[in-house]
């Protein structure tokens, strides 16, 4: 009867926005027409096309207000022709001085960069689509969209821009590749919307206009770019992308032998329509993906890292935001971390307007040393558009260990034979965004049952101007298991209401102010409270951009099995055992226009056992603009516990040197301290990109012991990629 209800539910909350509404910005047009010139991108408006295209112009101020045309002027012309879509921009300076950026490194910090972006929605499904952009120095910004304005900038493709700058502004050009996006045959009509951010000025401002609560990539508040005819066929769309890889490594904490690596592989993409794609991997490498942000752990639970492979990126909205942050029935990153992934497929797109689809196989290998068998990954889903910009989303995912028949008197680890999971998740999203919201239900299946499981999670949320309020639930049973799915907590019921409001006085020095409110419960299955966080915040932000914040939060923990507070020690906590404790701290962030930006977080209060616990961190910046930027980044931890704990202080350090010689040359050296885990962590990278999306990499990689300062591990790899267009 429980799932029953929880059915109940769901479709009663599919119900609440179902019908659909004009687009909000339908009055903003502007018309395409087929170039009449040949187009040369030099960031130079000399073309005859570009004098008789049609000008957006007059834009709308976002922040700091979003009730007046911006001050900042900026000029949008496009144009296309069978193979391109063209598009020139006028950045227009409002005050004298230099542009600011740091540096011409690809996919750049939105908010530290002078900067111009394009949001396109080619199915005007106001839900996904592609931005690409450029800083004021030429650095290249490209981006896939999901969930009605969110960009994951680790998605790469093939188009080439050029910046120009001049006295009075700056010019960027661009030619995007009709193959390089996806988009419906025959559509005369796509959402776009030009986004520009003058820091000089504060102001970030669209085409247009957008209420300042939302970002500007919001899809729900893009105009409409007017086609004289459909967009050209792209034709035969077939990319093949081989890479070469030479290497050699030596792991000198176990006397091992110096190893070398020889390796080829390929990716390929196919177009088979111009919006539905199958993407097919052999062997493929990731050695060139940068190294993970190491934190300091003192949670109780699994840390999440992000996807950065390539591969898994194009449409993978679809599979990895099925859920929420601590509930992911599918996480990418649980396929060939611990074995090589052989070969892979994966189908992704639009079947029309209303539906997407996305099915994908993946392959490892066996690892014998570890008893690890060679396994096979599904993963399919299904989206279906409802409302204005809702959607219903079903998903099934199954992992399945090949040939396998463990041996009992083995020490070996012993793997399930199968997990699957099938959910079912609406996605709510008003035509102005102001109601948000998801429902969902999922469930797990094993060998014998023992695996079987069931979740239940919803929230409903509203932003308005001044107020948001957003309420959510989780229901994650006990012998719930996604192995292929990031899952860190089971066996709960949580509830979390948070509301927050915001003032915008009329003032030359503040932007806004106001406080948030949260409250966090978790349950166990008897339903006793075992997790209570309730947290009060007062937050400033400035004109100049710059932020503060100051909070204050009382915690209690019912420690549902044994734990070391330190994750360190080996010294544990006895499961049943309450903890309670407040905590006060502040963070801080600089004005982005220095040369010198700064941040830092702070927390003082109690920890676990009655202990106390001091945290803080800072992130300290410097450029030499557009050339050489330098970061440093600390977190320290000092925790004071009862024996047999006593006192540990955590050091995790991490200076980095980012040069960029030309937007095609990179060079970047990261070093990470982490005196937690006992591990320095150096990693270089060299890219030269040597042709839109083709690379060349060297990429060294050193571990050492702090003290003596010994090294553990030591590697080297050269790699070559080709974006080879058939």
């Amino acid at each position: 009867m429980t799932r029953l209800r929880l059915l109940s539910f769901l479709l009663g909350f599919l119900l609440v926005f179902p019908v659909k509404a004009q687009k909000i910005n339908d009055a903003y047009r502007l018309a395409i027409q087929k170039a009449s010139s040949e187009i040369i991108i030099d960031g130079v408006l000399d073309e005859q096309a570009w004098l008789d295209a049609e000008v957006a112009t007059d834009f709308f101020m976002i922040t700091p207000m979003d009730t007046s045309f911006a001050q900042v002027k900026t000029d949008v012309r496009m144009t296309y022709d069978d193979q391109n879509l063209y598009l020139i921009v006028v950045n227009h300076h409002a005050v004298e001085g230099p542009y600011m950026v740091e540096s011409l490194r690809r996919d750049f910090s939105f908010g530290k960069n002078d900067n111009f972006l394009l949001f396109m929605d080619p199915f005007d499904d106001q839900t996904n689509g592609f931005s690409f952009g450029a800083n004021a120095a030429g650095a290249q910004w490209d981006g896939i969209m999901y969930n009605g304005g969110s960009v994951d900038l680790s998605w790469d493709n093939k188009w080439t821009s050029k910046v120009r700058n001049y006295e009075d502004k700056w010019i960027f050009e661009a030619a995007i590749p009709f193959k390089s996006i996806r988009y419906k045959k025959g559509i005369k009509e796509w959402g776009v919307n030009f986004s520009r951010l003058d820091l000089k000025t504060t102001e970030k401002s669209g085409w247009a206009p957008v209420p300042r609560q939302f970002p500007s990539a919001s899809l729900a508040y893009t105009g409409i770019l007017v086609w004289d005819n459909p967009p050209p066929d792209p034709g035969a769309n077939i990319s093949v992308i081989p890479y070469l890889l030479g290497g050699v490594s030596k792991d000198f904490e176990n006397n091992g032998e110096t190893s070398y690596r020889r390796e080829i592989g390929m990716d390929a993409k196919i177009s088979l329509t111009s919006s539905l794609n199958l993407d097919l991997t052999v062997n493929p490498d990731f050695s060139q993906v940068e190294v993970d942000r190491q934190v300091t752990n003192l949670d109780r639970f699994e840390l999440f890292f992000p996807e950065r492979r390539q591969f898994f990126l194009e449409n993978g909205d679809l599979f990895a935001n099925f859920g929420y942050s601590t509930i992911r029935p599918f996480f990418s990153r649980r396929i060939g971390l611990n074995a090589p992934i052989q070969f892979g497929a994966r189908l992704s797109g639009k079947i029309n307007k209303d539906w997407r689809i996305g099915a994908m196989n993946m392959q490892t290998g066996e690892v014998s040393e570890e008893g690890l068998p060679s396994q096979n990954f599904t993963v399919m889903a299904l989206q279906r558009q409802v409302g204005a910009r809702s959607n219903i989303t079903g998903i099934f995912i199954n992992k399945q260990s090949l040939n396998y028949n463990p041996d009992p008197d083995s020490e070996a680890p012993v793997y399930s034979q199968f997990n699957r999971n099938v959910g079912l998740e609406y996605n709510l999203a008003s035509s102005n965004n102001l109601w948000t919201g998801k429902a969902m239900l999922l469930q797990s299946f094993g060998p014998d049952n023992l695996a079987n499981g069931f979740v239940h999670a919803a929230n409903l949320k509203y932003a308005s101007g001044n107020l948001t309020w957003n309420w959510q639930h989780e229901l994650v049973s006990e012998n719930y298991t996604a192995e292929v799915g990031y899952v860190p907590r089971r066996g709960y019921t949580k509830i979390n209401p948070t509301i927050g409001y915001r003032w915008f006085p009329v003032s030359e020095k503040i932007l806004s102010h106001g406080p948030d409110i949260g409250v966090t419960y978790f349950f166990n299955k008897e339903g006793v409270k075992t997790d209570n966080t309730t947290y009060v915040a007062y937050s400033i932000k400035w004109r100049s951009q710059s932020t503060f914040m100051l909070w204050t939060a009382y915690d209690f923990i019912k420690l549902q099995r044994p734990f070391d507070p330190t994750n360190f020690s080996g010294e544990t906590l006895p499961a049943g055992t309450d903890h309670s404790w407040t905590a006060l701290g502040a963070e801080y962030t600089s004005k982005p226009q220095s040369l010198f930006t700064y941040s830092f977080t702070t927390r003082l209060g109690g920890y676990y056992a009655d202990g106390k616990r001091y945290n803080f961190t800072t992130d300290l910046g410097y450029r030499f603009q557009p050339y050489v930027s330098l970061a440093l980044s600390t977190n320290f931890n000092r925790i004071n516990l009862p024996e047999p704990w006593g006192n540990t202080d955590f050091w995790l350090v991490g200076p980095r040197v980012d040069v960029t010689m030309t937007n095609t040359l990179f060079f970047t050296a990261f070093v990470q301290y982490n005196e937690q885990i006992k591990n320095i962590n150096l990693n270089t990278r060299f890219q030269w990109r040597f042709k839109p999306a083709s690379d060349l990499f060297i990429v060294y990689t050193d571990n050492y012991l702090p003290a003596p300062f010994y090294t553990k591990n030591r590697s080297i790899v050269l790699k070559f990629t080709y974006w080879w267009n058939i």
